[in-house]
């Protein structure tokens, strides 16, 4: 049955430019995705009738894999199917491909295709508004491949659902909140999203909503990045979650990993307890594949405060220079103060001057210079291939006496103290931290991009302000700064 609707839409894919689809966020689901996604269901065997909801259908794809699943169940003799579809480009293509489905198969199927904007159809249900339905039907399944596309925040889809949006949206996050919303207390809903909710400020409205209307059953994960929609070049960090709908946590969420979306045969598998999954009050998604992570995550998630409860924060580089090109200086002038650029963090010290260029700037600005005191710089942005993703370095105030001010360049957090300086051991205690293997991986883990983001790094678990000091004075005095001392440092306080 499937193999023939994968023919059908790959034919409609060659025949509309890629452009045209890119307006409604259309990414087809390959079959053997489709089909891992319909098998992560939990059917229950004496059912004899189900409803589904498939909203942005599409071709029809996934509908169509759950009903080739549902066929291999006896008991079930009749599937109400909803799909929400409203390009009209694909619409005729999804209801021929839904009447094949229809005649192949030996259940009794009733098809209703709603052309209308999902999100907006509904959003008075779903925010219990005057003129919504006090009693909206829910569904006993819920699959869905969610149009991937940035949406401005005054986007009408975005004002209908202020409870989840918080700055520029994307369409994926507000489908999976309506799919949640529209299905029956106990039921399921598998998802293939990007994983970028996961963490950050962005999703965190998103994320309270979704983990604790829902609970996370099952993760499934992609090593390979472009390997998901072979044939749409897509380079997004995609997984597929299947979530439940209850108040209830479970003990434990399921974690699987395949290298793509054809290898299926070949997964491996993880059972993790679900606090460790799900976290923190920013309820952020640790997305581990192995036990080695699992323990990471064990031993940090020991900590109970954060950066800003013990004092300190990190911020974000003040100076954009390509924007301020007329405050740029090569050479030290009159007046002229450093700019620190990611160059300047040297193994584990910042180095100043490197003969750089545009390392000066010259600007009266209080917003692009900060007061020349002890920070913890940290690059923003690496490489995927370099083998950190936390690269630091000690900046003390006493090695440049002769600045008030200095900037920092936006490509380079630093981390500061808030109400008073850092001591030269609390920096070096932070060092210890960031240049450890320990709080490496747990970066990564956190994060699936190489761009390390003020926000989640404010949320990460931390030891006390006297404990981080006292990291700070044994490194110093040991004076090895390698990341093999700071691991052994840090071991003495969580293992």
């Amino acid at each position: 049955m499937l193999e023939k609707i994968i023919e059908l839409t790959n034919e409609y894919i060659e025949s509309m430019p890629k452009k045209e689809r890119k307006k409604y966020g259309q990414f087809f689901t390959s079959m053997e995705t489709a089909r891992f996604m319909a098998g992560l269901y939990n059917i229950d065997e004496k059912k004899s009738k189900v409803s589904i909801l498939d909203a942005g259908a599409g071709s029809g794809i996934l509908s169509c894999a759950f009903i080739e699943r549902l066929e291999t169940i006896d008991s079930i003799q009749k599937i109400e199917l909803t799909c929400y579809e409203n390009d009209n480009n694909v619409l005729p293509l999804l209801k021929r491909n839904l009447e094949y489905c229809k005649e192949k198969s030996g259940k009794k199927i009733v098809i209703n295709i709603i052309e209308d904007n999902y999100i907006l159809s509904q959003y008075l249900d779903f925010n219990h508004m005057i003129g919504g339905n006090d009693n909206p039907k829910k569904y006993d399944f819920v699959i869905g491949n969610p149009p991937y596309m940035k949406i401005p925040k005054d986007a009408p889809e975005a004002t209908a659902m202020p409870e989840v949006c918080y700055g520029a949206p994307n369409l994926y996050f507000i489908f999976a909140s309506m799919g949640l919303f529209n299905l029956c207390e106990d039921g399921e809903m598998v998802y293939i999203i990007p994983r970028s909710w996961t963490s950050g400020a962005y999703f965190k409205r998103f994320r309270e909503y979704f983990l604790t209307i829902g609970k996370l059953k099952h993760i499934h994960l992609f090593v390979s990045r472009s390997k998901v929609f072979d044939k749409e070049s897509v380079l997004q960090e995609t997984i597929i979650i299947k979530v439940r709908k209850t108040v209830k946590t479970p003990e434990t969420v399921t974690i699987t990993s395949s290298q793509s979306n054809s290898d299926f045969g070949e997964i491996t598998s993880l059972t993790v307890p679900y606090d460790l999954v799900v976290a923190g009050e920013d309820y952020y998604v640790y997305l581990v594949t192995d036990e080695n992570e699992v323990e990471v995550l064990r031993k940090l998630h020991k900590f109970d405060k954060t950066l800003p409860a013990i004092g300190v924060k990190m911020k974000t580089g003040l100076t954009v220079d390509f924007r301020n090109r007329e405050i740029l200086r090569d050479e030290e002038e009159e007046g002229a103060i450093p700019l620190f650029y990611s160059q300047h963090i040297k193994q584990g010290k910042v180095e100043f001057p490197i003969q750089k260029e545009h390392e000066y700037v010259v600007t009266e600005q209080n917003g692009l210079m900060q007061d020349n005191k002890n920070y913890l710089f940290v690059k923003r942005f690496t490489a995927k291939e370099e083998p950190r993703r936390l690269q630091c370095g000690v900046y003390l105030a006493k090695r440049f006496p002769q600045y008030k001010k200095i900037s920092t360049q936006n490509k380079i957090n630093f981390v500061d103290g808030v109400l008073t300086e850092m001591s030269e051991c609390l920096v070096y205690g932070l060092y210890v931290l960031f240049n450890s293997t320990l709080y490496d991986e747990y970066y990564r883990i956190l994060n699936g991009s190489t761009q390390v983001n003020s926000t989640e790094i404010n949320a990460m678990p931390v030891p006390d302000l006297e404990d981080i000091q006292e990291m700070g004075r044994k490194v110093l005095k040991s004076r090895d700064y390698s990341e093999a001392n700071c691991n052994l440092i840090l071991e003495g306080y969580c293992g």
